[in-house]
């Protein structure tokens, strides 16, 4: 057999190995998995969640109540817990720990509030919890005949978070 009647072959051959590798099959073989669905922004997702501070103190949990949706990148959670979910699989679980600019903000003076008695409603005692009008809250800290002192900032304000992130599903 001469050497030139061989190139039909190898030609032959080498054609199916560039088809093989260039995947003319859109199915996995056995051996390749399928890609994972990530959480990305717009998508739905649905986690179970434990919120613990760094003094190890749990100060919430989804497993108690069930867990959450809400949509990635839509500014439905604090900055931190939705910046955690994204690229996640459902299935997967994450810890992070979330400094305050990343959580509910750091506490800050200014939102201590001094308001008239006769502007604040009457019966008010400290630690009661007061609605403004565009729906924030302020926890009362003092009450005197001329003005309720308040604390309008977030319980949770200044408070470094740590959270366990399990996603149960994407959509």
């Amino acid at each position: 057999m001469s050497r030139y009647s061989l190139i039909p072959l190898l030609t032959a051959a080498l054609l199916l190995l560039i088809a093989g590798a260039c995947g003319g099959n859109d199915e996995p073989t056995p051996t390749q998995e399928r890609p994972a669905v990530v959480a990305m922004n717009g998508d739905s997702v649905t986690v179970h969640y434990r919120g613990t501070l760094d003094s190890g103190e749990e100060f919430d949990s989804s497993r108690l109540r069930g867990p959450i949706t809400f949509f990635v990148g839509a500014g439905e959670m604090i900055a931190g817990f939705d910046a955690a979910v994204h690229g996640l699989a459902a299935g997967e679980t994450i810890t992070v720990h979330l400094e305050p600019a990343q959580a509910y903000g750091e506490y800050l003076d200014e939102l201590i509030l001094d308001i008239p008695s006769a502007q604040a409603p009457e019966g008010l005692v400290p630690g009661d919890v007061i609605q403004f009008s565009g729906g924030a809250t302020a926890a009362v800290l003092e009450v005197t005949d001329e003005s309720v002192k308040v604390d309008a900032n977030h319980p949770l304000a200044g408070e470094a978070l740590t959270f366990e992130i399990e996603i149960l599903s994407i959509q």
